[in-house]
C-alpha cells in the first residue's frame, strides 16, 4: 500500500498539518469505549468477539484483544481475515464462503489459525469441505440462522437442524455451533422495545442449538449481536458471543440510539468556501464518508448542520454568527462507520491538537486486490 506521506519531509504532529480530508481517531475516547465494553463481559458466560470490519485496523484490534473479555475476532471477509490472523489464532468469518478461491484461502489460512466460517446451504458446506479437504485441514462453521433481518440464514428450527447434521457429517468441516444477526434491530431508538424485539429474536436462535444439542450434535457456540443490542442479547441465556464492532468507534447514526459509547473518530475537512453568512464548504464529500445512514453531524459548531454530501463538498449550514473562515478546519462525525473507513488508508491517532500516530487501515478494500 502506498504510503500516505511518500513524497513528504515529514510526518504532521498537529491537527493543522493534516491533509484533508482525513481521518482521525481520538485515542483516548476509543480506549474508553474499549475499556467499557470489556468490563461488560468481563462477568457472566458470554463474550465478546470483536468485529474486526468495523475499523479493519490491526491496532484497534490490538487494544480491544488486550483490554480482555474477547474469545477471538469477527470478520467479514476472507482479505479482512487474512490481515487479522496477524493478531489472533480463533477467527470467525461471519459470513457465507462459496466460491472455490475463497475457500482455497480459507482452507491455506486454517493451517495457521483456528478458522469458522458461516453456512446457510448444503453448497456452502461442501464447497468449504472440499477445501479443508485438499488443505488437510479443519474449518469450524457456523449454522448461520435467518432472526428476522431477512439477509443471510436458514430459517430457526427444523431447517437450521437439518443443516446442522449436514455440517456436522462433512469430512474436513467441524459443527462448532449456531449465530444469527439481529441487523434489524440495532438502530431502534426506543429501549424498550428494541430489548423486546431482541429478546424474541435471539429466543428461535437459541431454541435452535438446543435442538440441535439434543440431536447429540455438538453446539458449543451460540454468537449473536451487535452495538445496539450487546447488553441484550449478551444476557439471554444459551448466548455465548457477541459480535459487536461499532463501539470502539461509534458513529452519528449509532450514537442517537442510546448506547453507553463515545463517538471517537471523526472526519477532518478544511473550509474551502465561504459564499454565503449562512452557508460555508468544506473538501470532505461522500468520497470521504459515506450517507447511507443520512448526512453526518458537524461537531463542536452549535447550530451547524450538513445539507448535502457531494463527491468532493460538503455543504454545511451555519448560523449567520459563525466564525469559520476560509483555511479554518473542521470536523464531522461520519453517520456509518464501516463504509467511511472503507475509503481511507490510514487513521490519524490524535490526542487534543496533537498528532501521536498514524494507523494503517490494513484490511480496507479488498486487500488480495493489492500488488
Amino acid at each position: 500500500m502506498r504510503s500516505p506521506f511518500s513524497g513528504r519531509l515529514m510526518r504532521p504532529t498537529q491537527l493543522l498539518e493534516i491533509p484533508t480530508p482525513a481521518l482521525l481517531v481520538d485515542v483516548a475516547a476509543l480506549d474508553r469505549n474499549i475499556a467499557r465494553m470489556a468490563a461488560f463481559f468481563a462477568s457472566g458466560p458470554c463474550r465478546l468477539r470483536p468485529h474486526f470490519k468495523a475499523h479493519k485496523t490491526p491496532e484497534i484490534a490490538r487494544r480491544q484483544l488486550a483490554a480482555g473479555s474477547c474469545v477471538g475476532v469477527t470478520c467479514a471477509t476472507v482479505g479482512e481475515a487474512e490481515v487479522a490472523a496477524a493478531l489472533c489464532d480463533d477467527l470467525l468469518i461471519a459470513n457465507e464462503i462459496v466460491s472455490p478461491d475463497k475457500c482455497a484461502r480459507v482452507g491455506a489460512l486454517a493451517r495457521e489459525v483456528a478458522v469458522t466460517v458461516a453456512v446457510d446451504s448444503a453448497a456452502g458446506i461442501e464447497a468449504l469441505a472440499s477445501a479443508a479437504r485438499a488443505a488437510g485441514v479443519s474449518i469450524g462453521v457456523l449454522v448461520d440462522v435467518n432472526v428476522g433481518q431477512g439477509r443471510c440464514g436458514v430459517e430457526a428450527g427444523a431447517a437450521a437442524l437439518a443443516l446442522a447434521k449436514q455440517a456436522a457429517s462433512a469430512a474436513g468441516l467441524t459443527l462448532r455451533g449456531v449465530m444469527g444477526y439481529e441487523g434489524h434491530l440495532q438502530p431502534l431508538r426506543d429501549r424498550a422495545e428494541r430489548e423486546t424485539k431482541t429478546r424474541e429474536a435471539i429466543r428461535g436462535l437459541v431454541e435452535t442449538a438446543r435442538s440441535i444439542r439434543a440431536a447429540g450434535i455438538p453446539c458449543e457456540v451460540v454468537s449473536s449481536g451487535g452495538t445496539g443490542t450487546y447488553d441484550i442479547s449478551g444476557r439471554v441465556e444459551g448466548v455465548t458471543e457477541i459480535q459487536a464492532g461499532s463501539y470502539a468507534l461509534m458513529d452519528a447514526d449509532y450514537g442517537s440510539v442510546g448506547v453507553p459509547f463515545e463517538q471517537a473518530f471523526t472526519v477532518l475537512g478544511t473550509i474551502v468556501s465561504r459564499p454565503s453568512a449562512e452557508r460555508c464548504v468544506a473538501d470532505c464529500g461522500h468520497k470521504s464518508m459515506t450517507k447511507d445512514h443520512g448526512h453526518p453531524s458537524v461537531k463542536g459548531v452549535e447550530g451547524a448542520h450538513v445539507t448535502a454530501l457531494n463527491d468532493e463538498h460538503a455543504v454545511i449550514a451555519v448560523p449567520a454568527s459563525c466564525t469559520l473562515s476560509i483555511g479554518d478546519r473542521i470536523q464531522l462525525v461520519p453517520s456509518h462507520t464501516d463504509p467511511t473507513v472503507n475509503l481511507h488508508d490510514v487513521f490519524y491517532a490524535v490526542e487534543g491538537e496533537r498528532v501521536v500516530d498514524v494507523w494503517p487501515i490494513a484490511a480496507r478494500g479488498y486487500p488480495e486486490h493489492r500488488q
